[in-house]
């Protein structure tokens, strides 16, 4: 017997991803979010028989707000709402581990995919710092990357780069230089890798720069509540 229910949900749902793909556009803002994004915590991939690349959000679970209000953003390149992810102990007890959320796969994000992963680092999964970012860098993409990786502690801002190799971090500190007259540091963090960080002078200009987009439930990375 013929399953026409899952047919027709098939059909519906063939049909409305064509028509969003159809209609799909990045916006200067959602452009902004998915680089800034790709600079924190964010991952792009393109599947095994896939053309192009998809964008994906996932944060623990206290950030909940925080990955609806991406959501929000890139609403119209994603079929559903964010979701549960879930995990399993050892001991077989299923619990839930973050909110995540993933767009369409389509050409526009693929050409942001190319800059953020070279041929080498496809193979080993490993985000870059590409050189297109000189020209893009923006305050909202310096949000939303202090957002997803900042933290503040006595007067200073630092962001995890552990992604990243020291002549990416010497890029990203130059750029930040450049566009907005900020310096920013780096230091060695064990055997982790390296981190950004901003004296307390810097700082304060940093917070002015960035406070207009940080989300009220993420003013605590700045040292706001």
């Amino acid at each position: 017997m013929v399953n026409t229910v899952g047919s027709l949900e098939s059909k519906y749902w063939n049909k409305k991803m064509l028509s969003l793909k159809k209609e799909m556009r990045l916006t200067s803002k959602q452009r902004s979010f998915i680089i800034g994004s790709m600079l924190g915590d964010a991952t792009m991939r393109v599947g095994i028989k896939a053309k192009n690349a998809n964008f994906k959000i996932d944060h623990c679970l206290e950030q909940k707000e925080y990955v609806f209000w991406k959501y929000e953003i890139l609403k119209n390149l994603v079929l559903t709402p964010p979701r549960l992810s879930y995990r399993t102990t050892k001991e077989g007890v299923r619990y839930k581990k973050s909110w995540w959320f993933r767009t369409l796969r389509h050409p526009v994000l693929t050409e942001i995919y190319n800059q953020f992963y070279t041929t080498d680092s496809y193979r080993c999964g490993r985000k870059i710092v590409p050189d297109s970012l000189v020209e893009s860098m923006n305050p909202f993409i310096v949000a939303i990357w202090v957002m997803d990786d900042g933290s503040y502690n006595q007067g200073k801002i630092d962001i995890s780069t552990y992604s990243f190799t020291l002549q990416e971090i010497k890029k990203l500190c130059f750029i930040i230089k450049n566009k907005f007259n900020i310096t920013m540091l780096y230091h060695k963090d064990r055997d982790k890798g390296y981190r950004i960080y901003c004296n307390k002078t810097e700082t304060k200009k940093l917070v002015n720069l960035i406070c207009p987009y940080i989300i009220k439930t993420m003013r605590y990375k700045i040292g706001l509540l």
